[in-house]
């Protein structure tokens, strides 16, 4: 080859940060949709695109559940439930002397009616149905001649029969009668939630947090204890794990203090830092425009999705966004889910939603893990501020695998590695999501280097400060001359 010109391009020379995964999460919840691997939904869809990846489920309303609350990106992992849901018996009103009955198995928790909109028998009369209440209904449809009619996405088949009577079968169906019936969603078992952990393990994307949906209890945050130590330690994977506690059990006057007692007896069982659960429910205005009443754990995902990982998602400030308003939230449930109950689950170490007077919205009080007690990470902005430099640090770390140094000067060719290792801490610091950080080199390398080609470094960092309370001395002042 002949001599000339040679140009060769360098690349990232200027700095700019690369994907840290901030915000991201997993989604693990029921579906009937199968998939090895999580499915993609993004921020800009509608809860018809939502559902038509995820199915009519449960996975799909805390997915958007989480849209709502902020989300932009976010990784949903569909479970096989092995727990089936149930169905009620159907309730009939109106005077036509046809009946319906229902089987399947549901994909989610319905609210069916099936309302007669025109008279006759089968192939003759026609109805249209609603699976949310009566806030929605489809249009009209014609009885099937076999009466079988199975209602999309759902699992469940409804079946028309006309009267026994043959002189009433040709107005079996009368206009107005009504047919409804509910369901229960189908629910994971401990085994369905950690199979699906299991996944995680070998994806290769980067992701801040699991949100595993529907009710659970102590063993299952037990057993994701051990599974977020392990994605930790052995995968390299530093994520926290967000659980919803089942729905407050009140005694028969109402009181809420037994069943608090009990939670925070649970809790107690409890001790990692990255093990958050969700203890509050409240009436949701959902993204299909249903009301429901609902863990608020998807909205607390959606607002991680959205705060940068020092902020606390309980700021009260309106301009930053974290309240939920009255109109989308319309209220905590049950009844007396009050401060009192409010303020015991906070300090047991449950993640909490409340009213401040004075200001419009609902917020998290404050974002509790269950930490061991004098842990250094109460907060969920202080295990995703860490979280965040295990992850960012152990990308430069990598890149010294089997480096060579040269012998005669072992500390400073460590220091020299390590002010490389450090360079994400220095963005941290630029964007204030710490306040400063010092890293240092072990002395003594020299004595232990060559026999264990170990690099040992220590990293201490000042977080941010965060105002819990206020305090105001107001009096008045004397008249002076």
């Amino acid at each position: 080859m002949l001599r000339d010109v040679t140009t060769f391009i360098s690349d990232g020379l200027l700095g700019f940060a690369t994907a840290t995964g901030d915000g991201l999460s997993v989604k693990i919840g029921a579906s009937p949709v199968v998939s090895d691997t999580p499915i993609i939904v993004t921020g800009d869809m509608d809860a018809a695109k939502i559902r038509g990846r995820l199915g009519l489920s449960p996975l799909a309303d805390a997915t958007m559940d989480a849209v709502q609350g902020g989300a932009a990106r976010i990784f949903c992992l569909p479970v096989a439930a092995t727990t089936a849901g149930t169905l009620a018996p159907v309730v009939k009103e109106g005077d036509g002397g046809g009946s319906l009955t229902v089987n399947g198995s549901p994909t989610n928790a319905f609210q069916v009616v099936i309302q007669i909109t025109a008279q006759g028998g089968l192939n003759t009369a026609a109805f249209k149905a609603s699976i949310n209440g009566g806030h929605s209904f489809t249009d009209e449809i014609t009885v099937p001649v076999t009466g079988s009619y199975a209602l999309e996405g759902t699992g469940l088949t409804v079946q028309f029969a006309e009267a026994a009577d043959a002189d009433q079968k040709p107005s079996s169906f009368l206009v107005g009668d009504t047919f409804t019936f509910s369901s229960t969603a189908p629910a994971m078992t401990n085994g369905d939630v950690l199979a699906a952990v299991d996944k995680l393990k070998e994806f290769t994307q980067e992701f801040e947090f699991i949100h595993i949906v529907g009710e659970s209890t102590l063993p299952l945050w037990q057993a994701m204890s051990e599974a977020q130590k392990e994605l930790m330690n052995v995968y390299h994977k530093p994520a926290f794990i967000l659980l919803e506690a089942a729905f407050p059990q009140a005694d028969v006057d109402g009181d809420l203090h037994d069943w608090a007692f009990q939670m925070e007896a649970n809790r107690k069982k409890i001790k990692n830092t990255d093990i958050q659960v969700c203890a509050a429910w409240g009436r949701l205005v959902r993204l299909d425009g249903t009301t429901q009443n609902v863990n608020l754990a998807g909205l607390v995902s959606g607002r991680y999705a959205k705060a940068p990982v020092q902020v606390s998602i309980g700021k009260t400030q309106p301009e930053a966004g974290y309240g939920f308003p009255e109109t989308q939230l319309l209220e905590l449930i049950p009844a007396g889910y009050d401060n009192t109950i409010i303020e015991f689950l906070d300090v047991a170490g449950y993640l909490t939603f409340r009213e401040y007077d004075g200001l419009d919205d609902l917020y998290v009080y404050h974002p509790k893990m269950m930490c061991p007690d004098g842990s250094d990470y109460r907060y969920a902005e202080d295990v995703r501020v860490r979280n965040k430099i295990v992850r960012e640090t152990r990308k430069k770390a990598l890149l010294f695998k089997n480096d060579d140094i040269d012998l005669t000067d072992i500390q400073g060719e460590l220091e020299a590695r390590a002010k490389f290792i450090a360079t994400p801490l220095d963005r941290m610091v630029k964007q204030k999501e710490i306040s400063s950080y010092e890293i240092i080199v072990k002395e003594g390398h020299e004595e232990t280097f060559l026999e264990d080609e170990t690099m040992r470094v220590k990293i201490r960092y000042l977080s941010r400060g965060y105002i819990r309370e206020v305090e105001i001395d107001l009096g008045r002042a004397p008249i002076t001359a």
